[in-house]
Formats: C-alpha cells, sequence, structure tokens
C-alpha cells in the first residue's frame, strides 16, 4: 500500500465558514447579539429601549469586534490568551535534589552502640600502627635533606598515596 506525509501545513489550517472568518471569530461575534437580549429582557423597562442600554450594547460589540480581529495569522482573543498564561506562569523553578517527591525512601538501619565502639577501637589501633619510631623519623628527614634522592608521590587504585624516595644515578 503506497502512503503520503502530509505537510503540516496542510493539516494546521483554518477551516472559513462565512467569508474569512472562522468559527472562533462567529462565536465572538455573536456575544454581543446574547449580550443585547439579556439587557432588554432583564434591565428595567423590561422589553424596551433605555438611553443607558444603548452604551452598554455599544461597549460590548466594540470589545467582541476587536477581539475577533486577526493580527499575524491569529486571532486578537488568541494572543490575549498567550500573553495571560505568559504573565500568570510561575517565575522561579525551585530544584531541590533532596526532595522526597517520587523517591523511595530507604529507612536507615540503627547500628547498636557496641559495633561503634568497635569501630572506634580499630581506627585508634590503626593510628598507632602508622605512626613512626624516632629511628625512623630521623632517617626520613635525612632522605628529604639528601640532594642525591627524588621524593615522588603516587596515587594508589583504592585511593592510597605511596611515596617513594629514589636514589639519583650519576
Amino acid at each position: 500500500m503506497r502512503t503520503t506525509v502530509i505537510p503540516a501545513q496542510i493539516t494546521t489550517v483554518e477551516d472559513k465558514i462565512a467569508g474569512n472568518l472562522n468559527l472562533t471569530q462567529i462565536f465572538i461575534l455573536m456575544v454581543p447579539i446574547f449580550w443585547t437580549t439579556i439587557l432588554f429582557a432583564f434591565l428595567p423597562p423590561v422589553m424596551k429601549l433605555a438611553w443607558y442600554k444603548l452604551p452598554l450594547i455599544g461597549i460590548v460589540f466594540l470589545v467582541c469586534l476587536i477581539l475577533s480581529l486577526r493580527v499575524k495569522g491569529r486571532v486578537v482573543l488568541n494572543w490575549l490568551l498567550i500573553l495571560l498564561r505568559f504573565n500568570f506562569r510561575p517565575m522561579f523553578f525551585i530544584f531541590d535534589k533532596n526532595d522526597n517527591y517520587l523517591r523511595d525512601i530507604e529507612n536507615p538501619v540503627k547500628e547498636t552502640k557496641s559495633k561503634s565502639k568497635a569501630i572506634m577501637k580499630v581506627n585508634i589501633s590503626n593510628k598507632k600502627e602508622k605512626e613512626l619510631a624516632e629511628v625512623e623519623s630521623v632517617k626520613l628527614l635525612h632522605a628529604i635533606s639528601d640532594q642525591n634522592t627524588t621524593l615522588s608521590f603516587k596515587l594508589g587504585k583504592q585511593g592510597g598515596l605511596h611515596v617513594a624516595f629514589e636514589q639519583i644515578k650519576k
């Protein structure tokens, strides 16, 4: 079966009902007729022409006439709706990465006091093992001050720091 792609310009064409008026323009121009009917039916003198009814009818007719005009291919009422949506949109968007909305909250497991004490003991024992004796610290200071040695630092794969002293060959 053969298919063809229809361009977007063809699918977005508005239907013209009477002359160059589309359905929204016709509805906007019908509002003054309904407004006039309501004024004549409910304001005194009922179903009679009064001098104060004419300016109300004229104002509604002019407003609806202006709203039904086209500017750059759109009805003025559509432009006003676009402006209102733009002006009433949120001005500031706050993003909080710690927001709990739509997240699975995991409750942390409370550790007992005995486990935390054991961890503290392990950390203290590691610190004691890494301390240098006086003899070793004197050798270290002598190696650093010697001009025939170079000091190099290398990062390990698991985040450790390796320090190396190398003799310079002359």
